[in-house]
């Protein structure tokens, strides 16, 4: 890790990082790597947990569904730091390990809903929101509806702030993701 993008803690973030600091511990029970690098900057922690929040309480989408999108974007981004984050919450979740697999190793999921679902938010990150009106229908005939696409949205939102924060600090992965370790050289 670059020493130019430090892990900080409670008693080395700046004062106005705190408070996202200590709903880091409220939320997660410790301060992971991803928010003690974010804490670098308040507005980057506090936009990233508050995201998270929007993402994990105010939308429509199963919890297994919004772990296939945040594994999508992940995977999609190559973040080894959210990849293998997510798959340890995936577990938590009881997200089948069929389908964390599957996104880890970049193939199909054996659930066609789930796989509209990961494709959609693939077209989202390829063609920059500019759907064609098939991946739409597509997305729509597995019972999704227009709210859920804006859902999805959020999600890809989140994980791209993290994504990128991890590329650009490439920040170390925290001992209890140190079994779901992934790198892009090991999937598919």
């Amino acid at each position: 890790m670059s020493n130019k993008f430090p892990v900080l803690t409670r008693e080395t973030a700046p004062s106005p990082s705190l408070p996202a600091i200590e709903l880091a511990i409220a939320t997660f029970g410790f301060v992971p790597n991803l928010i003690g690098v974010m804490a670098a900057s308040p507005a980057l922690a506090e936009s990233y947990l508050a995201l998270s929040a929007i993402f994990e309480t105010k939308t429509s989408l199963t919890s297994v569904e919004r772990q296939v999108v945040l594994l999508t974007v992940s995977r999609y981004h190559e973040c080894r730091y959210c990849v293998a984050a997510h798959s340890m919450a995936a577990e938590m979740q009881q997200v089948p390990p069929e389908i964390v697999g599957a996104i880890r190793n970049d193939q199909p999921i054996p659930n066609s809903k789930l796989q509209a679902l990961r494709s959609m938010v693939i077209c989202l990150i390829e063609q920059r929101g500019w759907l064609p009106e098939q991946e739409l229908q597509a997305f729509l005939a597995e019972g999704y509806s227009p709210e859920q696409l804006f859902e999805v949205l959020v999600g890809v939102a989140q994980k791209t702030l993290s994504n990128f924060t991890n590329h650009i600090a490439e920040t170390p992965l925290d001992e209890p993701m140190s079994e779901y370790a992934w790198s892009p050289v090991d999937a598919g």
